[in-house]
């Protein structure tokens, strides 16, 4: 339901306006006035006081060096007649202590005396306001020499009468201003809210009647007669537009009729489309699902390819080997036979042969590891339980037992973990991910033994908790940054690299672990991998 607003009349709008404005403009005019009237009635005060000090400061230098004090009583009393004067203190220089010490003094009737301000004569150099009072001392000058000083407290009450007297004056004249306006506003509203009230009165006419031949009248107010012009264009044509409307609604009743008969040969039409388009789409399936069978078989394909290649030269050397040891064997046979076999032929033969031993045994050693990391590939989630691991205690674990591969490149590795951060995971398989990262790093990342770094990252948010694995060797080449996880893709063919290492990991991660693995294309300073796994063991 839509918020109710409140209503309101322009009369009312209009009458608040101008009394607000009014009054806004009215107190802010009379506030400034009387601040700056007041400043200035203060302030003359302030020198009409100065003033007066002066004169006492003048009149007294012969008394105070005479030491007439009854000369300059009675020409004080004569302050009396001053209003604003209500204490004079005159003080004298002692000539022994050369401090200023009370002369004579004057208290205007009912006002009590004040203290001496012998000890406010620096700070009562210059005149001090008070609320009720203004304080202020001069020196008494004779000759370029300080005799003394005349301390005088003037009062403001004529200052509080004229501020009083002030605001009464203001107050009534904004009631008279703001009577005024209303009076003014009132006859403006009446002027404009009439021809409003007429327009309004159409307006209501036509909507309940639909009478469009209705017009609305003229007025002397320009903006009105303007929107009276438009109302009536807008009736004009809204009645015409009636009529064309009567004779579209004939027109589209005809239409109408022989729509129904192009939507029924449409929808003929559209249903033989449609039935194609499903044919065509079957189709378009079956071929999809033939080309995902094609690129299987490709993959597979390439993968048998790989593990041929991979596994056929150590066995086809080990073949090799066989071969020549058995023709060795056959020779040394025959000169056995013949009774013709020398110790230098047995000796020889007996090196040779162990060559030839030690060759299809490093060989067939070959072919065993690759076959043993192919079976490592198909990863079985159901091998090992999720526990509580903490990956903190596991990394630092998984430095330590490669402590000897870590020292042929002597890197520095750098752990970032939570020392209470756990995960319910299997440990076995996140520990072979890191180690076979880290031997990546120093079989691919690092050509030499300096300046070689490890940093290990591991942050928890949510219920996931992301490994970010980076080092700064050479970092993987653009032409296999792709398909690094796929297998047999190695930058180290034939230099002891399998190509197997990054697919056990993926399928370690993603399989065993239940969680992700990506390689940050963006990383410039070396390689770095990302790895997400979920906190409690199983993919959200």
């Amino acid at each position: 339901m839509s918020k109710q607003l409140t209503k309101t009349s322009i009369r009312k709008v209009l009458i608040s306006a101008v009394m607000l404005v009014t009054a806004l403009c009215l107190s802010l005019s009379i506030s400034i006035s009387t601040y700056l009237d007041v400043k200035e009635q203060k302030q003359l005060i302030i020198n009409k006081i100065e003033m007066i000090a002066d004169i006492v400061a003048f009149n007294s230098q012969i008394t105070i060096l005479f030491d007439d004090r009854k000369t300059e009583d009675a020409r004080l009393k004569s302050f009396q007649q001053v209003d604003i004067i209500k204490n004079i203190h005159i003080y004298a220089i002692d000539d022994v202590t050369n401090k200023p010490v009370f002369f004579t003094s004057f208290n205007a009737s009912r006002t009590p005396p004040v203290p001496l301000k012998v000890n406010q004569i620096d700070e009562l150099a210059t005149p001090k306001v008070s609320e009720d009072y203004v304080e202020l001392i001069k020196p008494v000058i004779y000759e370029g020499e300080i005799e003394g000083y005349v301390y005088i407290r003037g009062g403001l009450e004529r200052l509080s009468a004229y501020i009083n007297k002030k605001i009464l004056v203001d107050i009534a004249l904004t009631l008279f201003v703001l009577l005024l306006v209303l009076l003014v506003s009132r006859g403006i509203q009446k002027r404009i809210a009439s021809p409003i009230e007429a327009l309004s009165n159409l307006l209501q006419d036509v909507s309940k009647n639909h009478n469009y031949n209705a017009r609305a009248p003229g007025s002397n107010i320009s903006e009105l007669n303007v929107l009276a012009n438009n109302l009536n264009i807008m009736l004009a044509r809204t009645q015409n537009q009636l009529e064309r409307h009567q004779a579209d609604k004939q027109e589209i009743k005809q239409l109408n009729q022989s729509l129904e008969e192009k939507v029924n040969q449409r929808t003929i039409a559209l249903r033989e489309a449609n039935q194609e388009l499903l044919n065509a789409l079957e189709r378009m399936h079956q071929y999809q699902n033939q080309i995902i069978e094609n690129e299987k078989m490709a993959s597979l394909g390439q993968m048998v390819a790989g593990v041929a290649h991979e596994v056929n030269t150590p066995i086809g050397l080990g073949i090799t080997g066989s071969t020549l040891l058995r023709d060795k064997l056959s020779d040394i046979n025959d000169a056995f036979q013949n009774k013709s076999l020398t110790s230098k032929q047995l000796e020889r033969f007996i090196s040779e042969g162990i060559e030839n031993l030690d060759l299809i045994y490093r060989n067939l050693n070959r072919a065993a590891e690759l076959v043993s990391s192919f079976k490592r590939l198909a990863v079985s989630q159901d091998l090992e339980v999720n526990t509580e691991v903490n990956l903190a205690t596991l990394l630092k674990e998984v430095i330590a037992a490669m402590r000897p591969e870590l020292a042929t490149k002597n890197p520095d590795v750098s752990l970032a973990c939570d020392d209470n951060l756990t995960i319910q995971s299997k440990a076995g398989p996140m520990q072979q991910v890191l180690e076979q990262l880290v031997s990546n790093s120093l079989l691919h990342g690092f050509k030499s033994s300096e300046d070689n770094n490890i940093d290990i990252t591991i942050s928890s948010s949510g219920n996931e908790v992301t490994i970010d694995y980076q080092d700064n060797g050479e970092g993987v080449p653009k032409a296999i940054k792709k398909r690094i996880f796929d297998p047999f893709v190695t930058t180290r063919r034939g230099e002891g690299g399998s190509g197997l290492g990054m697919h056990l990991v993926y399928n370690l991660v993603t399989q065993a672990l239940g969680g992700s693995i990506t390689l940050d294309d963006e990383y410039k300073s070396g390689a770095r991998f990302i790895i997400t796994l979920p906190k409690s063991g199983k993919a959200s």
